[in-house]
């Protein structure tokens, strides 16, 4: 006897399980990337690069474009830092991407 056929809302579930468990890895993975937090933050050289940088990147549960819900300046480990949020329309996930501003001194 062969193996059952999967009924199609077990499978539809099985789908939507792996997916919800590949965005969890991609938004960990994320957090390790500078940018990604508060203690990794990414360097620019003013205040008015980083909401395009932080607009240019995708959202990591859908892949569709963020929308900028805020830009900070925060405190953080005695240093101020600049914190943009970030939410996706389509899915509705949200995501803070971290940035120091380190001006290019000239040689």
């Amino acid at each position: 006897m062969g193996k059952k056929p999967m009924r199609q809302r077990t499978a539809r579930r099985a789908a939507e399980r792996a997916a919800a468990k590949l965005s969890d890895a991609r938004e960990r993975l994320a957090s390790l990337e500078p940018g990604g937090s508060g203690s990794r933050p990414l360097p620019v050289e003013s205040a008015s690069q980083i909401e395009p940088h932080a607009l240019a990147s995708a959202c990591l549960r859908c892949g569709g474009a963020n929308r900028l819900v805020e830009h900070v300046a925060i405190p953080h480990d005695g240093e101020t830092l600049r914190v943009a949020r970030l939410q996706c329309p389509q899915c509705g996930a949200l995501r803070e991407c971290w940035f120091r501003i380190a001006p290019a001194w000239a040689n």
